[in-house]
């Protein structure tokens, strides 16, 4: 096996801003970034015709690509009816950023798909999407949801019902590991017509754990501090690790994702940790050793 995907590295998890996130990017050595376009500089109702027009230069200046934008719109997803009218609407002006500077991929979370199809939930979350997918499809791109909330084979069914692949998959292995407990390699088969992007990232499960524990869901009371705020897991239900040091296993993941044809972005997204850039640029070199 020999892999010749790009390498991708998400800005802000350098957590140092976009502009110095882009230059540390260029110097780990990636070929692209993905960049979060949901809230402050980045948000599309803050970046005038001119601004995106000059930050798609300095990109291209700095010889990087941009893999996707993160559209994620955080809390229920879109489980909840009652504010999706509002988050479609965002979600379609961050692809709209998205192709202006010159990627068709925004990743997002759905929230957790629920094993009932013929629950009030699905079929919010199925309008939403559906209504997603045909506008992506308009544009010639993709929202790609994000793995892990669910099994692959839950996630799969859920896209084969939206009727076009507007929406597809941001292949996250880590999260597969963390939660559902699922195969990444295998997840990759049942996924294959569906991948669009994927994370590099990688993780241990500590123990079981149900979904909602982990992704805020509809219905369901989710563990809390005692500041009454979300706890979403890290180092009791599971831990982030940098590549190679969790149950991501490597060789048969990238052996699947080359069997099915996928030829776009392994995307380094590193949430945790003291020195994200010593991580992420490990995290380079872990890459490129599979290049041969």
């Amino acid at each position: 096996m020999v892999m010749n995907n790009k390498i991708g590295v998400i800005v802000d998890s350098f957590r140092v801003g976009v502009r110095e996130g882009l230059q540390r990017a260029k110097k780990v050595g990636a070929d692209g970034v993905q960049i979060y376009a949901v809230s402050g500089e980045m948000d599309p109702a803050n970046l005038s015709a001119a601004q995106r027009k000059e930050l798609k230069e300095y990109i291209a200046s700095l010889g990087l690509e941009i893999s996707a934008l993160v559209g994620d719109l955080g809390g229920y997803g879109f489980q909840d009816k009652s504010v999706n009218a509002e988050k479609i609407e965002k979600s379609k002006r961050i692809l709209d950023l998205a192709v202006e500077l010159g990627t068709s991929v925004v990743t997002t979370h759905i929230g957790i798909v629920p094993e009932d199809r013929n629950s009030e939930i699905y079929q919010n979350m199925h309008d939403a999407c559906e209504e997603l997918a045909s506008y992506a499809t308009s544009m010639n791109a993709y929202f790609a949801i994000e793995t892990g909330p669910e099994p692959s084979a839950r996630l799969k069914e859920f896209l084969d019902g939206l009727g076009s692949k507007g929406v597809s998959v941001n292949f996250d292995p880590a999260n597969m590991v963390m939660v559902t407990g699922d195969d990444p390699a295998q997840g990759v088969y049942n996924l294959k017509d569906y991948i669009v992007h994927t994370h590099a990232k990688d993780g241990i499960r500590l123990r079981e754990v149900p979904a909602h524990y982990i992704y805020e869901s509809l219905g369901y009371d989710a563990p809390v501090n005692e500041h009454n705020t979300f706890v979403p897991g890290e180092g009791q239900y599971f831990r982030e690790v940098p590549l190679g040091e969790g149950s991501v296993n490597w060789t048969e993941y990238l052996k699947a994702l080359e069997d099915i044809g996928y030829a776009g972005y392994l995307t380094i997204e590193r949430e945790v940790g003291e020195d994200p850039e010593a991580d992420i640029s490990k995290a380079v070199q872990f890459l490129k050793q599979f290049r041969g």
